[in-house]
């Protein structure tokens, strides 16, 4: 089914019309509550269901680049130039569909920076990577000594660069050697993160540990009501995420009254033609999270609704985001496309002000609490 932007106005409608009002009496708002005996088993299901797997997926597809790289290092060719930005393309869907994960062992010995510099809002990262490949710094080409310097030149914006970016093309031939042996440098160093992630969150006693089972003694969550609220919390910031640091940097629709035209070369792996890709998976991802958790468990009996309109939202989102597939520089110079922008972005909103008010709400977080604000 094709969402056009006329419809966003009834799917607003119709999420309102799902959602039920707070049960009351005698006109006072009755107090909601987390059903705490199902928190352990969501908790649970998102770690075995979501955060392993994706993951465990996360360090297959960086390893299948390390692999494809230094294939393509030691015999260049057009083939094997292609077949390495096929592999990154896939690490780009991998680590979209676990980066919502932006906690825990993402964010020590800054791995999460590390996989991931962006925004790079003053074009620093870029230019410190235009340096290494114009200067030919060989500490660049060794993994172990890539990871010592700036987060910027060691991540996926840097090997987009690398693979995608001026003078790319020398890489199926050898002249591209040093561009080559960086890239790789690069592809080695996200399998490591990868590697170390996984590793982190698979030990028994570590991390999922503590997500599984709330209590006094645990080191993260003191009882269930604090553990549902990290859970929740993960999809609020990532919904923000999406909406604040992958639509807004190139498209923030109109501003002041007037039609924002576009900034394209801000948009995340635009070179690489990923960047709606990227933001379809980040949708699929929440959604997963969300249902697979089974998070409409935690809802009291009378407002399950909530759920079900937050998965009509997730749907239509991830419908829309798949209909803009091609270079994001074309997407905003076509109309139709500009208006399923506009459609993403305001019902991004509404799927935040869904999660953070409407479910927040109703397993008990009192009212003024955001999210956002860290409250």
């Amino acid at each position: 089914m094709r969402l056009a932007l006329p419809l966003a106005l009834g799917l607003l409608l119709f999420v309102a019309v799902a959602a039920p009002a707070p049960a009351q009496e005698g006109g006072a708002l009755l107090p909601r509550v987390v059903d705490e005996a199902a928190v352990p088993g969501v908790m649970a299901k998102a770690v075995d269901g979501f955060i392993l797997p994706g993951y465990r997926n996360l360090a297959e597809t960086t390893k299948a680049l390390s692999e494809a790289t230094a294939a393509l290092c030691k015999a260049p060719s057009a083939a094997s130039l292609e077949a390495a930005r096929s592999a990154f393309s896939g690490v780009v869907q991998s680590w979209s569909a676990i980066e919502i994960i932006r906690l825990g062992p993402a964010l020590e010995q800054n791995r999460f920076e590390r996989f991931l510099f962006y925004p790079d809002r003053k074009s620093t990262g870029l230019k410190q990577v235009q340096a290494i490949l114009a200067k030919g710094d060989e500490s660049a080409t060794q993994a172990e000594t890539l990871k010592a310097k700036s987060v910027a030149v060691q991540g996926l914006g840097a090997l987009e660069y690398a693979l995608y970016g001026t003078g790319a093309e020398t890489l199926s031939g050898k002249q591209g050697d040093f561009r080559c042996r960086y890239g790789l440098a690069i592809s080695e160093n996200l399998d490591t993160i990868a590697g170390e992630l996984l590793a982190e969150w698979d030990k028994p006693d570590g991390i999922q540990a503590a997500w599984k089972q709330p209590g006094p003694g645990n080191p993260l969550f003191r009882d269930n009501k604090e553990a549902a609220t990290e859970l929740l919390g993960v999809l609020v910031h990532g919904v923000e995420m999406v909406k604040d640091q992958r639509l807004r940097p190139f498209y923030a629709g109109a501003v002041d009254g007037k039609r924002d035209p576009g900034h394209p070369r801000l948009a995340i792996y635009w070179r690489s033609v990923n960047t709606m890709p990227s933001v379809s998976t980040n949708f699929r991802a929440l959604q997963k999270l969300f249902d697979t958790a089974g998070m409409e468990s935690l809802l009291p009996a009378d407002s399950r609704s909530i759920a079900g309109s937050i998965d009509f939202l997730f749907k239509a989102l991830i419908n829309a985001a798949d209909r803009i597939n091609g270079p994001i520089d074309a997407a905003l110079a076509d109309e139709r496309q500009r208006r399923t922008l506009d459609f993403i972005a305001l019902n991004t909103a509404d799927l935040t002000d869904r999660l953070n008010r409407d479910f927040g709400g109703a397993i008990g977080l009192g009212a003024g609490f955001s999210f956002a604000d860290g409250d």
